[in-house]
């Protein structure tokens, strides 16, 4: 179907058949997946599409949702042709200059906000923010928290800064790589999803991954290079008694808790995400 007339429904269901074959997706995610570009394509609602499911498109509704479905069918990520992906319940701004929002990052966040406390102050740094998306869900559901989060990228920081302005969360955003500019600064809790595959990984190659920044996925041969980096000078930002928390590889566990052993976090710990696969490491820091 490209191009000639067309009602709502023939071309989702078309375009449905199409990406699951393309994609090797499931029938009901290939669904919603031509459900959210249409609503995105003609400025509609879902519940629009199912309303008027029998009405007939004109040519250009139909030029404009071709356009994006070819792009999706070569494997460009719907987030970044949308523009947005939700975490945390809210909606971020995205583009090929972040990493896209995954719901095992949501682990970190939970984690973080059981160690803020909610009646009172406390100094928080998000290593590598992206999007913001940690940094400000943490900062809107703590708002007594005073956040930092730094980033190298300054595109990514324009991002991030974009989605603090949408949402009215108070950020502090600079320009760091990882904590060069930050001077003597010390925190109570020290976050970050850093990069952490490694560059030699087959899966770089595929999916959604072949069009997020390779800066933010990739950290050398084992996948470790920046959480060496990281476990290295953080007792040095934190303060006494302060807290990291680390996303991490689902077999890199056992070697962040020697890193962070070996760098201030006496009794580090890891948890699991869903799947039941260690996701998050992390300790406190020795008073």
């Amino acid at each position: 179907m490209r191009g000639e007339a067309a009602t709502v429904a023939d071309l989702l269901n078309d375009a449905c058949a199409r990406i699951a074959t393309a994609l090797g997706l499931e029938k009901r995610e290939a669904r919603l997946e031509s459900r959210v570009l249409a609503a995105f394509a003609w400025n509609v609602s879902a519940a629009w599409l199912i309303t008027h499911d029998t009405d007939l498109l004109a040519a250009p509704q139909i030029t404009a949702f071709q356009s994006l479905l070819s792009r999706r069918l070569a494997g460009e990520p719907i987030a970044y042709l949308v523009g947005t992906r939700e975490f945390y319940g809210r909606s971020f701004q995205v583009s090929p200059a972040v990493l896209i929002p995954r719901p095992d990052t949501e682990l970190l966040v939970d984690l973080a906000l059981a160690r803020i406390p909610l009646n009172q102050p406390a100094d928080i740094l998000d290593l590598g923010t992206g999007s913001g998306c940690i940094a400000i869900t943490l900062a809107l559901e703590r708002p007594l928290a005073r956040v930092t989060a730094v980033d190298r990228s300054a595109a990514a920081l324009a991002i991030a800064q974009r989605n603090a302005d949408h949402l009215n969360a108070r950020v502090e955003f600079l320009t760091s790589d990882w904590f060069s500019n930050l001077g003597g600064r010390c925190f109570d809790l020290i976050v970050s999803n850093p990069p952490y595959i490694a560059a030699s990984d087959p899966h770089l190659a595929c999916g959604d991954v072949r069009f997020e920044p390779l800066t933010a996925l990739a950290a050398g041969q084992d996948g470790l290079d920046d959480l060496r980096q990281l476990t290295h000078s953080a007792c040095a930002h934190l303060k006494p008694g302060g807290t990291i928390l680390l996303e991490h590889g689902y077999d890199q566990a056992a070697a962040i808790q020697v890193l962070l052993r070996k760098n201030g976090i006496p009794a580090p710990q890891n948890w699991l995400d869903l799947a039941g696969i260690p996701r998050v490491s992390g300790g406190v820091m020795s008073e």
